[in-house]
């Protein structure tokens, strides 16, 4: 009795040996020797944005279409540009809709802009025009002669964006079919422009985007050539940003500390292919990038995108325009999405 206890003890302490060095053997070299590690904290340095899908409380019966351009007012009204029968419209803060206007005015909006007056700032591709108008839609002052596409002191070629200085001068991008900036005064008289096609230092090809810091620079997004060019206002060259991104749109926002903060979105650098009329289309993935005024990069982040008509809250599909709130919330509208969007840092 007493052997067959020892024999029966004896065995099963060779099943547990032998489950122990199987086990050892499952497991990697370097894990039977390794040191428990500190429990990493579960922390997110970098700043990432969610999307809020129900923000927009747009009417059943306001269409949206092509999302061009975003702008904020000094009420935190957002503004928005879009290719629909009525192109500009506005929601609160809460994104409560407030109004729109436009019908029959615009043929091909691009980027939408707010002076320092509030007064809002259009650009129409296809009439080769600028607009200057009340909040409420009454047209102030007109640059270009509507349909008639031109190069010279009263035409533009399919102007894509305006800046406009705390004094009131603009400055246009005529970007589509011409390669230059064009400064008016606040009447709306010619000064000068300045620009050709080209790839080197203020040359553009493509001049898509244009913003002014508070120091009155000015930033362009020079699309074909993947970069941002910086100028005085007197056309001098100032700095380029290159081998970062293919920007398609610039907005200007205040840091906590009131400094300037130049936002772009876009894709990253991309090669021209066979059958390109513009660099990026299609874009190869959708980034908002910040810097500050020297150039340096601050902060990226990159957004699903979407596949053609089937996009998902939260993805975007040839991004066009971003604006910024002092809270940091973007607010980003796209071509073939065909809406706007607000993303909430998290």
């Amino acid at each position: 009795m007493q052997a067959s206890f020892c024999q029966h003890w004896f065995g099963l302490a060779w099943v547990v040996v032998a489950a122990v060095a199987v086990a050892a053997v499952g497991r990697p070299a370097q894990a039977q020797d390794q040191v428990a590690g500190p429990e990493w904290p579960r922390v997110n340095l970098s700043i990432c944005y969610e999307v809020d899908a129900a923000f927009f409380r747009r009417p059943a019966d306001l269409a949206w279409a092509d999302m061009t351009g975003i702008a904020l007012d000094a009420k935190g009204h957002i503004w928005l540009a879009t290719r629909a029968e009525v192109p500009v419209q506005v929601f609160d803060a809460s994104g409560h809709f407030v109004r729109a206007w436009g019908k029959g005015l615009l043929r091909c909006s691009h980027f939408i802009r707010i002076d320092h007056e509030g007064m809002i700032w259009l650009a129409d591709v296809l009439q080769h025009v600028v607009f200057r108008c009340t909040p409420e839609g009454q047209v102030l002052l007109r640059l270009g002669t509507p349909n008639e596409p031109g190069c010279d002191e009263t035409h533009f070629n399919c102007p894509t964006d305006m800046a406009i200085s705390p004094s009131g001068d603009v400055f246009v991008a005529d970007g589509y079919a011409n390669a230059r900036i064009v400064h008016f005064d606040r009447r709306g008289k010619f000064v000068k422009q300045w620009g050709k096609v080209g790839t080197g230092p203020g040359e553009f090809s493509f001049p898509h985007s244009l913003v002014m810091d508070s120091q009155g620079r000015l930033y362009e997004a020079d699309r074909n050539n993947n970069r941002i060019q910086v100028f005085d206002q007197e056309g001098k060259f100032l700095a380029e940003w290159r081998h970062l991104m293919v920007p398609w749109g610039l907005y200007v926002a205040k840091g906590k500390q009131g400094e300037d903060e130049i936002w772009a979105c876009g894709s990253s650098p991309m090669p021209w292919r066979e059958g390109d009329e513009l660099l990026g289309c299609p874009p190869k993935d959708q980034i908002v990038m910040k810097f500050d005024t020297t150039g340096r990069v601050l902060q990226l982040w990159t957004f699903p995108k979407g596949e053609d008509g089937k996009e998902k809250p939260g993805e975007l599909n040839w991004l066009h325009a971003v604006a910024v709130d002092a809270r940091g919330n973007l607010y980003v509208g796209d071509i073939k999405g065909q809406r706007a969007q607000k993303f909430v840092p998290r």
